[in-house]
């Protein structure tokens, strides 16, 4: 994993007078997007800064719309996230408007929880953590102007398929029912990423 504290000062010296700052931190599934945001937010407020996370995985379709469209086996995918929805969201955050409410995703209960967090006008770090911010198809294609930097994590298949099946596992799933979801559905995902993700200001 990167040096967290090296990279919030490199992004702070980027940021400079700006009021809001907004990164993408994107990858693959388990590549470590989640822990690489929370990090930073941690060093950027040692550094007195103001910062939040908003992950993308807010904006997943709820198993009833992915039960009636036939994709609950392929939840994960590009095509079972509310893209359209997720960029008015960072948006309105790029507008600095008051008290924004966000959702997360809860992987316990396998839903999105409605206004679980707030995006405060003074935060002035976004982080913005999510598999496909930076696809260079659309309609996601459209969020890279959104952001002020973008970071692209870069881990080989291999280690991938060896944290998703430990992931799947503390969930709670068999190693069948793990090995089965990975080759079935988050491979497709992964390798979706890995072909098609562009652009980033740095790779790690």
């Amino acid at each position: 994993m990167a040096d967290a504290a090296a990279l919030a000062k490199t992004i702070r010296d980027k940021a400079g007078s700006a009021e809001r700052f907004m990164i993408a931190i994107a990858g693959a599934p388990a590549s470590g997007k989640s822990t690489l945001s929370e990090n930073l937010r941690s060093e950027l407020e040692k550094l007195g800064e103001t910062a939040i996370v908003v992950p993308m995985d807010g904006f997943h379709y709820d198993d009833i719309i992915l039960n009636a469209r036939g994709h609950r086996s392929r939840k994960g995918a590009p095509f079972t996230f509310d893209v359209r929805g997720f960029e008015s969201l960072l948006k309105r955050i790029k507008a600095r408007e008051p008290e924004i409410a966000i959702a997360v995703f809860d992987r316990s209960m396998e839903l999105s929880r409605a206004a679980a967090d707030i995006v405060d006008e003074k935060a002035k770090f976004v982080l913005v953590e999510g598999n496909y911010l930076l696809l260079n198809q659309p309609p996601w294609n459209g969020l890279r102007q959104l952001f002020d930097f973008s970071i692209y994590l870069n881990v080989p298949i291999e280690e991938l398929e060896r944290r998703l099946i430990k992931r799947w596992l503390d969930h709670g799933f068999d190693m069948n029912h793990a090995t089965n979801w990975i080759a079935n559905n988050d491979i497709h995902n992964i390798r979706e990423v890995i072909a098609n993700s562009s652009g980033a200001d740095l790779t790690l």
